[in-house]
């Protein structure tokens, strides 16, 4: 089965593909060719994902799926939420991100926070939404060079390593975005 996942982050791309099961082909939007910015303008993130999949749906002749992911600082209100990718600004920079929630909590003790991931795939004329959630804390420094985005402050619950620090595989055990692929690949099998 081929299936494309309308992401245009090589970073999620690779992570995803290591969890695909083998009958599966994951075509990416660089392999269709297609350039375009998808928009991302919905207020939740699985608003953003279900966006990113009707934007491209009728311009591909494939099941397609996309996904959005959000950290949630709880003693922040939710934050950064549906802005994580663009929290210190529209140029989407990790570091600066990462700058900013570590400002934000410098004088906070409560660091409790979740990362959620919702996928929506448009399959048979009929969209599906798939969510996954990993709790964890959000370190006072950077630690590892693994992985992307806030992966060097993030500690899943149960661990002493921050995703940076996990190998694709040990991340993939445990991710959001690996629970709600897997929720995604348990669908796919039933409809194939």
């Amino acid at each position: 089965m081929e299936i494309i996942f309308a992401t245009h982050n090589e970073n999620k791309l690779k992570e995803v593909q290591v969890l695909m099961p083998s009958h599966v082909k994951l075509v990416s939007l660089k392999d269709l060719g297609f350039e375009e910015d998808i928009p991302e303008t919905a207020d939740t993130i699985a608003g953003n994902a279900i966006q990113k999949v009707e934007y491209l749906r009728n311009r591909f002749d494939l099941p397609i799926f996309a996904d959005d992911t959000g950290l949630i600082v709880d003693s922040l209100d939710g934050e950064p939420g549906v802005y994580s990718a663009r929290y210190a600004g529209e140029q989407k920079n990790s570091e600066d991100n990462m700058d900013l929630l570590l400002d934000k909590l410098t004088n906070n003790n409560d660091r409790k926070a979740r990362f959620i991931t919702a996928i929506a795939l448009h399959l048979n004329h009929c969209q599906t939404l798939f969510e996954g959630i990993c709790e964890g804390t959000i370190l006072k420094e950077r630690k590892g060079d693994k992985g992307f985005g806030y992966d060097p402050i993030f500690q899943p619950d149960g661990y002493t390593k921050s995703f940076a620090q996990m190998t694709l595989t040990e991340k993939g055990e445990i991710s959001h975005r690996a629970k709600a692929l897997s929720k995604l690949i348990d669908y796919l099998k039933d409809v194939n």
